[in-house]
């Protein structure tokens, strides 16, 4: 595909851009064919670093929202006969497809919005950022805030993310941390002579088994809290008295504390061994507070929900940008193998958007 026709119906070109296979790290191809098409728009100015792109408009408005998405996905379904691959197909009004609602649905409408609105109420930053799927230090939109944070400057900003047409403010923070074991290792015929580890790490499991997670409300969205082992290793050899385990950890914390605070409730919990932070990241508040969230949510006519799963809202909050996710789709389907969203939902999720800002 050589060009994209940005005003035709938003279902159609969500189908167009999802048959452009774009996993984490060939975002080209796709990046190329949106750079095309918003070069050609002159109501625009379009800046781009590697495969994100960030298009403005510059009418002198009071305020100034972005609308971001990102344009990679995850690997395809490996199981045969999957219908959430390349290229999509349209069965009974339901897009099928890998990015179905993870979220070349969300991009086509900002996209559509970018052809559309050459006067809208605010000025616009579009932005399309490449390798949101993967590792952190990969991100695109990391990266534009590192190069050129003046173009991601706003008072609001919406990530297209699915959220089956509901705001959905802030979201929960992520940290994972490693909970290890010690012991002494011995042979398994003479155990009497080591100390298990792995014997140990029931006294973790069973702390965990017993941690009630909390729900916190927040600016008025109540978040549910998260602390669950996802990975458990240990043992070096069939006849031998393990003197060492390790458990995964993962906490999803709500947005009322940051990072280092979630930390110490993990410590507080596992007290008594010995625990390291591996990864984290904070979580981002509503924001909707502000006016202009009001203004979305007084268009929708729903009352908005919090956002349980990590999501790049907290890199604007941190930006200083109140933050909300908006977008067609279940994100429940998301990553599955059977990805899809229905076709109206995209044209709904287009026709609320320019309600807001026209």
């Amino acid at each position: 595909m050589n060009e994209l026709d940005l005003r035709q119906d938003v279902a159609v070109l969500t189908e167009e851009i999802m048959n452009i296979e774009s996993v984490s790290g060939n975002e080209t191809q796709l990046a190329d064919v949106i750079f095309d098409a918003l070069s050609g728009l002159g109501h625009l100015r379009v800046h781009r670093d590697g495969d994100a792109i960030v298009a403005r408009t510059e009418l002198g408005r009071e305020r100034r929202v972005v609308l971001a998405g990102h344009i990679d996905t995850v690997p395809l379904p490996r199981t045969e006969g999957a219908k959430g691959t390349v290229p999509s197909q349209v069965v009974d009004g339901v897009l099928y497809g890998r990015g179905a609602t993870d979220m070349k649905g969300g991009v086509a409408v900002q996209l559509a919005l970018a052809a559309e609105l050459t006067a809208p109420k605010h000025d616009i930053t579009f932005i399309f950022y490449d390798h949101e799927e993967v590792e952190a230090s990969k991100s695109g939109l990391g990266r534009l805030a590192k190069n050129t944070p003046e173009l991601l400057s706003a008072d609001f900003a919406i990530l297209l993310e699915p959220t089956n047409g509901t705001v959905e403010g802030g979201c929960n923070g992520t940290s994972r941390f490693l909970v290890r074991t010690h012991g002494q290792a011995a042979h398994s015929a003479r155990a009497w002579m080591g100390h298990n580890a792995i014997h140990d790490a029931a006294k973790v499991l069973g702390r965990l088994a017993d941690y009630e997670p909390k729900t916190i409300t927040v600016e008025g969205l109540d978040f549910r809290e998260g602390m669950n082992a996802v990975r458990i290793s240990g043992g070096v050899a069939g006849n031998v008295i393990p003197d060492y385990c390790e458990v995964e950890v993962n906490y999803r914390f709500a947005p009322d504390k940051n990072l280092e605070q979630a930390e110490a409730v993990v410590r507080e919990l596992f007290e008594g061994f010995d625990v390291e932070r591996t990864d984290g990241a904070d979580g981002a508040r509503p924001g909707l507070d502000q006016a202009i969230a009001a203004e979305l949510i007084s268009v929708l006519g729903q009352e908005p929900k919090p956002k349980y799963g990590w999501t790049d809202v907290a890199r604007f909050s941190a930006l200083g940008i109140p933050a909300v996710n908006f977008g067609p789709g279940d994100a429940l389907l998301a990553h599955s193998d059977d990805e899809h969203v229905p076709q109206q939902a995209v044209r709904d999720c287009l026709a609320s958007l320019r309600a807001w800002l026209s």
